[in-house]
């Protein structure tokens, strides 16, 4: 188990890293305010209507960092301070979620497969580690025979669910960060020192999914090895 807690001791602190350093990435570059005095919903408002994307709506949510598109209702979800403010980190934001409204748009293939695995993983990811501990307890005298192992093996699928869920939303939100980019960069929405705080914040943002894709692989090798051939 003294593996298990190192690992986790370091996935735990690159998370703590990527997360961190984005907070002060957006923090600075929300000081940067836009030349053209839009808002993160006329950023993202404009964007749609470009694309011809009119059965979107941008609407307000609360809380800091919860900004997310929502295939479902068809909204655009940006967080109270990048809705209203005016700077470079809340254009990008508002950029990028509205990338995923023009994925959603254009069948992005992508996304398409991680919106099919939403229901999927949201119902398996709450089960798994403990199916994992679960059947690894009742297989502890059994062997690789008993229920206590067809537990722990089916609990490993669900994490593998969960794995792939995390590396298939890997493009999904780099794709989103080109789109958003590419479009600000097209349109002149930014200058050259907004767009490269804008650049800047978006790749710290995805290097959380990037930490989070490779801990949850970590995760799984390392049950994995416990349930299949690491046991003593």
């Amino acid at each position: 188990m003294i593996g298990f807690y190192i690992l986790i001791g370091v996935i735990s602190l690159l998370s703590w890293l990527v997360s961190n350093t984005l907070k002060k990435k957006f923090k600075k570059y929300s000081e940067i305010q836009l030349r053209n005095g839009m808002s993160g919903a006329e950023i993202a408002e404009k964007m749609l209507a470009d694309h011809g994307i009119y059965d979107v709506k941008v609407i307000s949510t609360p809380g800091r960092l919860t900004d997310h598109y929502n295939p479902a209702d068809k909204t655009v979800n940006l967080s109270e301070s990048v809705f209203n403010q005016r700077n470079a980190a809340s254009a990008a934001v508002a950029a990028h979620e509205c990338g995923h409204a023009v994925q959603h748009a254009k069948a992005y293939e992508w996304l398409t497969m991680r919106s099919k695995l939403v229901p999927i993983v949201s119902l398996t990811s709450n089960l798994s580690q403990w199916m994992v501990f679960g059947g690894l307890i009742l297989g502890a005298g059994a062997g690789q025979t008993g229920i206590g192992f067809m537990i722990a093996v089916a609990g490993l699928i669900f994490m593998a669910l969960g794995t792939i869920f995390s590396f298939i939303t890997l493009p999904v939100e780099y794709d989103a960060s080109n789109r958003a980019l590419a479009w600000l960069k097209s349109k002149n929405m930014v200058s050259q020192e907004e767009l490269a705080g804008s650049t800047d914040a978006l790749k710290w943002a995805a290097r959380t999914y990037l930490v989070a894709a490779l801990g949850s692989l970590a995760m799984l090798l390392y049950w994995g090895l416990q349930v299949l051939g690491g046991r003593d």
